[in-house]
């Protein structure tokens, strides 16, 4: 009974020894396997990390150059600010006619409104329409072709080379 008992043990400890290499077999490979996930999931995280730092360098660059362009338009500004300031002021007959002259827009302002926003024709004054009738008559009686003295010669079309 003894051997019998002995017999049993050791086909047990041999079944249990090879479970247990089975086992550890097993285990080996999903260490291999989780030992390369680790190895590809380290090398990703190295490319990603050395594009977001090569981006933050571009970045910078970037930031660096707006920076100087931004300090060269303000040192433009300033110097065309100073000139402005240093230039001399206009003649008074200048100022003068300039004068008149916004003063005659806004006289006229209200008469041109409507043809300036499209809504009619442009208004014409005794003075327009004299100067166009004594147009009509000078070209009557003037044999060259009929064309206005007071316009200018249509362009010839162009063709289209």
């Amino acid at each position: 009974m003894l051997s019998g008992s002995i017999h049993e043990r050791v086909t047990c400890t041999e079944g249990k020894m090879a479970s247990n290499s089975h086992d550890e077999l097993q285990l080996s490979k999903k260490h291999e396997e989780i030992l390369g996930k680790r190895a590809v999931l380290l090398q990703q995280m190295e490319i990603c990390y050395e594009q977001q730092k090569a981006k933050r360098n571009q970045q910078a660059t970037m930031s660096q150059a707006a920076r100087e362009r931004n300090a060269e338009i303000l040192e433009d500004f300033q110097k065309v600010e100073k000139r402005f300031w240093t230039c001399p002021l206009l003649h008074p007959d200048v100022l003068n006619l300039q004068t008149r002259y916004w003063a005659s827009v806004e006289q006229k302002l209200p008469e041109w409104e409507s043809y300036l926003l499209g809504k009619s024709q442009a208004p014409r004054s005794e003075e327009m329409i004299l100067r166009g009738l004594q147009e009509q008559k000078g070209a009557e009686s003037d044999s060259s072709p009929a064309r206005s003295k007071s316009r200018p010669p249509r362009p010839k079309p162009r063709s289209a080379d």
